[in-house]
């Protein structure tokens, strides 16, 4: 009786009904499987190209069949055909396997094609087969190779380094000159060489100790007359987090796990790069006055002549970083190529290619503003001339053709309208290019507007051409790589089934941020059954920070962080504010020493502006939820802005940047480790929350430290604050996984829509 008058009141008082009852659970629940990727066909097709050649290979999903076609692609002629005959195939694959194979239900799992395109290595009815096109002969294989080769990756027996762990660089193998006359090992903490057929090893250092020692990483000359070597100092005492598994499946006991976990202002070890003549033993060591205080030094890497190194230097606080080259000659330390800054260096976007001609390099920077391509003269150190310009962002260099003086890379933000104007392309739209060393002839390669994602051949004479945007679904061609001219048309995503399921594209969604001109970039996503005569709460899901930009740009059927909660009875909203990435340094350096913004007076300026337009989306109903960044900045936002945000769902948060990992913190909120650190903090601003708040992490998340969400706990309950905290066993870095899905789902029905969500039992999850 008092959920039915609740629910009553409720509707009565929101002017809304049969929001947040169990059928719009189920549904929810359903989307994922309703939405799935077998509702989209050829959405996005995989091409193998055979070696050299202009022709490749892909998998066409046939919809009125039901079944795959195996096509070959001669990208000279413009023409395709089947890869195979599939009729003489399945035919032998009947005969060998005495099951019946239908010509138009081939399955070819882990399919491989010779460069020739005359053989086929694939896996069915539980077997490996090869099969000889052209001979028309089919055998079974005992094992199949493995077109990764034998590097470490996911699933290789090889053990993983944790990204948070770093490497000490001891304990490495004997490294052969290029040459063959020398073998060159680390013995005692110093460079040792012996003669590669024998004969007494003899120490090229004796300097090093267990607290300052000579780096495993040898590194021969070409020429193998030097070996170069980092000499160490190490942390003197690292930093481990220590995480209790409540209830792991192999024991009845708990178990404690540690894990090497830098923090901001922690000690860093450094390096000084070393030389040693191998036939005199000379040693060349270096003066450090370029490159103290170092957060990390890159290299050394030897110049194909043998006359130098370089290496890359990135300072304490991140306002400088050089690349730097030291003298075997000399021992003297020069400057290649610098880049500083009053905020930060965003180092993780720097790349540099040094070309053969061993008189110039290509060197990226932000450092007019925007990500560009700068062309410099190796012995002055100074740029020849700027490759790129203009208010757009070089995302990626894809290949440079030293030969003919081009660049193959990718960009965004061409086509958009000038920064701040109220039109044009979505400026995050990936796009294709090709330039000249000099900046001339730049050429859009894939100029249909939408975001683009392109598999090149080998050469670089043709690309094939996925692109889509959130609203209208993938279409892919063949172009030229000279011109961009389409040479044929290739697949268009049939998405009739999705519509049929009841599918609804998000809206995308553009209005001035803070400052009333320069426009973010977000989405609306809809419940399926959506009424404009009601009233809907407003969810925001939030990731918001530098290094990247957030809010999805190519075709997506099923979004898990908007599409189910949705159907709840909601609006759920992403958008991109100032202080993320790919806009400008302007826009991004909002969060510079001030994560604690979090671009969130661009996002309520936005949900402002879509509802006014759009009366249903009830503004005085909002709500926030993130995971990671997004768990620190939903509740920050809740923290600080309660009049807006009015309950809040943080999961796996970073609350308090002293307490996350140093590469993350440092780079934006800098070094050494200020106010500016406290006063973003979670922690220290936990007695300030006026608005219902749950708090999720996973016990074992060993991205973000869960101390970091205990001691918000913490400072709530000292402040005598109501919230609710859900700790899941077992689990790593999450939003919540399962069960804080359904504890999500409830929390924002029952404090934006009013009523209480029904019984787990019920729920068809």
């Amino acid at each position: 009786m008092k959920k039915l008058l609740l629910l009553l009141l409720s509707g009565l008082s929101l002017g809304i009904s049969a929001q947040g009852t169990l059928d719009d659970y189920n549904r929810a629940y359903g989307m994922r499987s309703r939405f799935g990727n077998d509702k989209v066909l050829n959405s996005s097709i995989e091409p193998h190209w055979l070696g050299k050649s202009h022709s490749f290979w892909y998998i066409h999903r046939n919809a009125e069949k039901g079944s795959n076609d195996y096509l070959l692609v001669n990208a000279d002629k413009g023409t395709s055909k089947p890869l195979f005959d599939a009729t003489k195939l399945a035919k032998l694959l009947s005969k060998e396997t005495k099951q019946q194979v239908k010509a138009d239900k081939l399955d070819l799992q882990r399919l491989r094609v010779s460069e020739k395109g005359d053989t086929l290595w694939f896996a069915s009815s539980g077997k490996n087969w090869i099969y000889l096109i052209n001979k028309g002969k089919l055998t079974a294989e005992a094992a199949q190779p493995s077109p990764f080769g034998r590097g470490n990756f996911r699933g290789s027996q090889q053990p993983q380094r944790h990204w948070m762990e770093v490497d000490d660089e001891k304990g490495g193998n004997e490294v052969p000159s290029p040459d063959g006359k020398w073998v060159a090992f680390i013995r005692d903490a110093n460079v040792w060489v012996r003669p590669a057929r024998g004969g007494n090893a003899r120490a090229l250092s004796i300097d090093g100790t267990l607290a300052n020692y000579y780096s495993s990483w040898l590194r021969w000359s070409p020429d193998s007359r030097y070996v170069a070597a980092n000499k160490i100092r190490p942390v003197a005492e690292k930093r481990y987090v220590y995480y209790v598994e409540s209830s792991p499946a192999d024991q009845s006991q708990p178990k404690l796990h540690k894990q090497e976990y830098a923090k901001p202002g922690d000690d860093l070890m450094q390096k000084t790069p070393c030389l040693f003549e191998v036939e005199t033993g000379r040693a060349i060591i270096p003066s450090t006055e370029l490159f103290t205080n170092q957060y990390d030094l890159n290299g050394p890497t030897w110049n194909e002549d043998s006359h130098a190194v370089r290496f890359e230097f990135n300072a304490r606080g991140h306002q400088v970083y050089r690349l730097l080259e030291l003298s075997a000659e000399t021992g003297k330390v020069r400057t290649l190529a610098e880049e500083t800054s009053d905020k930060y260096v965003n180092y993780p976007r720097l790349w540099n290619r040094f070309l053969k001609d061993g008189k110039r390099f290509i060197w990226s920077s932000e450092r007019d503003g925007w990500q560009h391509l700068y062309l410099y003269d190796r012995a002055t150190g100074k740029p020849i001339n700027q490759i790129t310009k203009g208010e757009w962002y070089v995302r990626q260099v894809l290949h440079v053709d030293e030969e003919n003086e081009v660049i193959y890379f990718t960009a965004n933000g061409v086509h958009a309208a000038p920064y701040g104007a109220a039109s044009g392309e979505d400026p995050y739209f990936i796009h294709y290019y090709r330039i000249r060393f000099d900046g001339s002839d730049m050429t859009d390669l894939t100029p249909t507007e939408g975001h683009h994602r392109a598999v090149f051949s080998n050469d670089y004479a043709y690309l094939i051409d996925t692109w889509s945007t959130v609203a209208e679904a993938p279409q892919t061609v063949l172009r030229s790589a000279k011109d961009g001219s389409v040479v044929k048309e290739l697949e268009k995503a049939d998405i009739s089934k999705l519509l049929e399921a009841g599918w609804k594209a998000p809206e995308v969604f553009v209005a001035p941020g803070r400052d009333g001109k320069t426009n973010m970039w977000g989405i609306i996503a809809r419940p399926t059954n959506f009424d404009p005569t009601k009233k809907y709460p407003i969810v925001e899901y939030i990731y918001q920070g530098p290094g990247d930009q957030y809010v999805p740009k190519s075709f997506q059927a099923f979004n898990y962080y908007m599409t189910p909660l949705a159907e709840l009875g909601f609006i759920v909203v992403m958008v991109d504010g100032m202080g993320t990435s790919f806009r400008s340094r302007e826009f991004e350096n909002i969060c510079c020493r001030n994560l604690k913004d979090a671009g969130i007076p661009d996002h309520i300026a936005w949900i402002k502006a879509a509802a006014e337009k759009y009366p249903y989306m009830d503004i005085d109903r909002v709500g926030i939820y993130g995971c990671s960044a997004g768990g620190q900045e939903s509740l920050t936002a809740t923290l600080f802005y309660p009049e807006f945000y009015k309950c809040c769902y943080s999961a796996c948060g970073c609350h308090d940047n002293r307490m996350d990992k140093i590469w993350w913190n440092e780079l934006w909120l800098g070094y050494p480790i200020g106010e500016q650190y406290k006063e973003g903090s979670n922690v220290e601003n936990a007695h300030l929350l006026q608005r219902p708040l749950m708090l999720v992490v996973g016990e074992l998340d060993d991205n973000v430290d869960p101390a970091s969400t205990m001691q918000v706990a913490n400072a709530l309950i000292k402040a005598n604050k109501d919230f609710e905290l859900v700790v899941i066993p077992g689990a790593h870095h999450t939003v919540g996984e399962a069960f804080g899905e359904h504890k999500r789902y409830d929390f924002f029905v029952r404090h934006l829509l009013g009523v209480a969500p029904p019984a787990w039992t019920e729920v068809k999850n």
